[in-house]
């Protein structure tokens, strides 16, 4: 069921809802949370899709903020809200809940939160999503302060790594971010094989994409876990491509060239594929909603300093290595640079003035001197 609200309030969507549940036989609310989206007009339509995918496993009241703010001055100054009320699980993207999109024009827009107080569930947690556009501070959001769980998304952002430097310094209880979802089965299958092959790790290498956030988380992981260094490297991708423990024994290594089947050798043990298939947005966001507890691994992870991570990323420079030890034509070279340098010294060159104007006197003196003689021999070799 679809009902089309132009320039309405929150009292009156509220009664849409109830009389929408009662027209189709369900007073009742069987609704566990309330997810707000925060998004644009470009990109509601794929997060109300993912969101109303998430639903299906947690049924939820979806309320989708589409801030129209204008760009006159007149547009401006305007108020509306428009609404869009989506109740029943034969339309397509409504999901297993209710899903109201709320368009917000001019100085409303500014205000989303006191539209979207009145919709909240009672008595039932609160998910706010930013899929592309977070603010700096989740957090201290308008809308931030009325949820429990905050989910952003670093991979969507211009610069994913700045991003991750943000939320670190910005983190609340709450936060999380999807680009840490994504390496859940990474890390199940890395703590697993670690399980299986008691050994002691001397350093790690993570392979992914070049700007790719969740890379660098799980290298923050595993180097906030294991206190060992960690190289980050670039690689064709797609995502993480990647990983490998360096211990005693030999290399433990977890590959995934093509986005979908892994093999993850052990030394000891026979290689085999498991099971590393990228997982679409409305998988991640089904899991984030499964626990509404502050996640104390992410914190500990994004907290731990990307810059503590080498690779060849420029974000990230690597330690300059020490100069080498001089050779012997290093040596020489230095040695006829000392001695250029001591040579263009007013004091040197005062000094080996004396010597340099006196050494060439005794042989023109010399030379001159046996020239006679060579002469008188040669006159009486003529005679």
């Amino acid at each position: 069921m679809n009902i089309d609200l132009t320039d309405t309030t929150s009292s009156r969507i509220n009664a849409e809802l109830v009389k929408a549940r009662r027209s189709l036989g369900s007073p009742a609310m069987g609704m566990v949370l309330t997810l707000v989206i925060v998004t644009d007009e470009g990109n509601h339509y794929d997060a109300l899709k993912a969101a109303s995918g998430a639903s299906k496993e947690h049924p939820s009241r979806i309320l989708v903020v589409v801030r129209r703010p204008g760009r006159s001055p007149r547009d401006r100054a305007r108020h509306r809200l428009d609404a869009e009320v989506r109740v029943g699980a034969d339309v397509g993207e409504a999901g297993s809940g209710e899903t109201v999109i709320l368009r917000l024009h001019g100085e409303l827009a500014s205000h989303s939160h006191s539209v979207v107080l009145p919709l909240l569930l009672p008595d039932a947690p609160v998910v706010v999503w930013w899929p592309e556009d977070a603010p700096p501070n989740p957090a201290e959001d308008a809308l931030g302060k009325l949820a429990q769980r905050r989910i952003t998304d670093a991979a969507a952002t211009e610069d994913p790594v700045g991003a991750l430097s943000m939320r670190a310094s910005t983190y609340a209880p709450g936060d999380t971010d999807l680009s840490w979802t994504r390496i859940t089965p990474w890390r199940s299958m890395l703590a697993a094989s670690l399980d299986q092959k008691l050994a002691t790790i001397d350093s790690a290498v993570v392979e992914g994409e070049e700007y790719n956030p969740s890379s660098e988380l799980l290298a923050l992981w595993i180097a906030e876990r294991l206190r060992v260094p960690v190289e980050r490297r670039i690689s064709e991708g797609p995502g993480i491509t990647g990983v490998r423990l360096e211990t005693a024994d030999g290399q433990i290594c977890l590959d995934r060239a093509d986005g979908a089947l892994a093999e993850l050798a052990v030394p000891g043990q026979p290689d085999r594929h498991v099971a590393l298939q990228r997982r679409t947005t409305a998988e991640l966001l089904a899991e984030e909603l499964r626990r509404l507890d502050p996640d104390e691994a992410y914190a500990e992870a994004v907290r731990f300093g990307v810059n503590k991570i080498s690779g060849p990323d420029p974000a990230h420079p690597t330690p300059a290595s020490p100069a080498p030890a001089p050779t012997e034509a290093s040596g020489v070279t230095e040695a006829s640079a000392q001695t250029a340098q001591d040579a263009a010294s007013p004091e040197t060159a005062a000094t080996e003035q004396p010597t340099t104007a006196a050494s060439p006197t005794p042989a023109k003196k010399k030379a001159t001197s046996a020239s006679p003689s060579k002469t008188r021999a040669a006159k009486k070799g003529q005679k």
